[in-house]
Formats: structure tokens, sequence, C-alpha cells
């Protein structure tokens, strides 16, 4: 019987810990992190701890590290890794660490650039259900990894280019970070207030605790938020039209 596919998870941060309690039940998992405190945690969760010069004995390497640090991250690994491996990235914008990783990553390396659409906060309880986007750069390992994310994880995939994520995720996540960071400038809620602000700001709460570079990153680091930041801006600017349906005269 040929050995599970191993996985080598560069970060474990709180979305490296997602992974590898997504993934480890299913494959052969280790993890590479400078901090200490972060290799005794993946210690006591029974993980292997490896030196980023054992990276090329993994099969797959993924960067749980926030985009800031991928340039660094890759410069690293890079010299260690091997023809064949796949190498991806969950940051949440694309087209930057896709040329990254083209860009770094020796040729023979595959390269696969990922943003599961998920985090700690939004799936608590597992991944299953969750959505993925996957964007191929290199090679066709990236195939096999849809399968499993699918068929083992239970997760919805979706593959498109680096481009068209950012384009997407303009509106769908960054209007979200700048509405979160908008709202929380009217702290506390007042006592009176409807269900459906109460609905708007639990959604916006599962972004408001992300770190200052998940922000950074959805919000300057996509090239297409500007547009709609402006587009947004342009709309509430407009007067509201009178609703045809109802009349103009309010009695009492």
């Amino acid at each position: 019987m040929s050995p599970l596919p191993s996985v080598l998870i560069f970060g474990f941060g709180a979305f490296g810990r997602l992974i590898a309690s997504a993934v480890s039940p299913h494959l052969a998992v280790a993890v590479s992190d400078p901090d200490p405190a972060a290799q005794a945690q993946a210690r006591l969760l029974g993980h292997a701890v490896v030196g980023p010069q054992q990276a090329g004995r993994f099969d797959v390497v993924v960067l749980a590290v926030p985009v800031p640090a991928l340039g660094e991250c890759l410069h690293r690994l890079a010299p260690h890794l091997r023809a064949g491996q796949v190498v991806t990235d969950v940051c949440s914008v694309k087209q930057g660490p896709a040329g990254l990783m083209a860009q770094i990553l020796p040729a023979g390396v595959q390269i696969l650039a990922s943003h599961p659409l998920f985090g700690p906060q939004s799936m608590p309880a597992g991944v299953a259900g969750g959505r993925v986007v996957l964007c191929p750069v290199r090679g066709t390992g990236w195939r096999r990894i849809a399968a499993f994310l699918r068929r083992v994880l239970g997760l919805k995939v979706i593959v498109t280019t680096p481009e068209e994520h950012d384009r997407q995720a303009a509106l769908t996540q960054g209007l979200t970070h700048l509405l979160a960071r908008a709202m929380a400038g009217f702290q506390p809620h007042p006592l009176i207030r409807t269900r459906s602000f109460d609905l708007l700001a639990e959604a916006l709460e599962m972004v408001a605790a992300d770190a200052p570079e998940v922000f950074d990153a959805v919000t300057c680091g996509n090239p297409h938020v500007s547009v709609i930041r402006d587009r947004f801006v342009q709309l509430l600017a407009q007067p509201a039209l009178p609703d045809a349906g109802q009349g103009g005269d309010i009695r009492a």
C-alpha cells in the first residue's frame, strides 16, 4: 500500500491550525513555523515539526502566512523544493501572491493559488459545506487536490483565474471589510434596532476580528477594491427614488 500523501503547513497560526485539523485525519501532516510557541502548539496536537530545509520531503506545501510575509517565506523555501511538488497559498487576494510564487519558485514546482472562503470564526465546527477558490498557475497536480477537497472534506470548489478572483472578491470581501470597519465607529449599538440590523451586525462581526494584515490585504492589496468603493460612495449619494406603490401623502 502506498503511503498517504504528505502535507507541510508552513505557518501555524489560527488558519494553519484550522487546515491541520481538517486535513490530518486523512493525510500525513507536518508543520513548519519559526515561532517556538507555534511549534509547541503543533507538537501538543500531535504534528511533526520540521524546518524549511526539509520542505522537499512533502507532496504538498501549504503556505498559511499573511500576504506581507509571503515573499520572505517563498525565498526561504525555494532552495529546498523539488520538481513535482505542489505549493499553494491561502491568501485572501490572488493576483499578487500568484505572481510572487511564479516569480520565486523553481520552474519544476507546481503552483496552485487558493483562497478558502471561510475561517476559524465562520466555520468553528468544521469546513464541510464551505467554499474554496482554486486558481491553477502551473502544473496539473491541482486536480487531485480539488478532488480531495470536494470528495473528502466536503468543500465546494470554485476554479477561476487570480484576476477573476480579485475582481469578484473586491465586492464580496473587500466591501464587507470596509463596511465592518465603518460600523465599528457606531459602537455601542443602540437598544432600538431591528432584526435586519442585528443580522447585518452579526455578519460584519465575522470579519471585524480579522487581523489587521487581513484587512490591509483585502482592501489595499486587491486592485479592484478602489473601483467598488468609489461606486458604493456614488450610490449612497444618489437621491432615493419614490416608491411607485406608495402615495406621497402621509396622514395621521
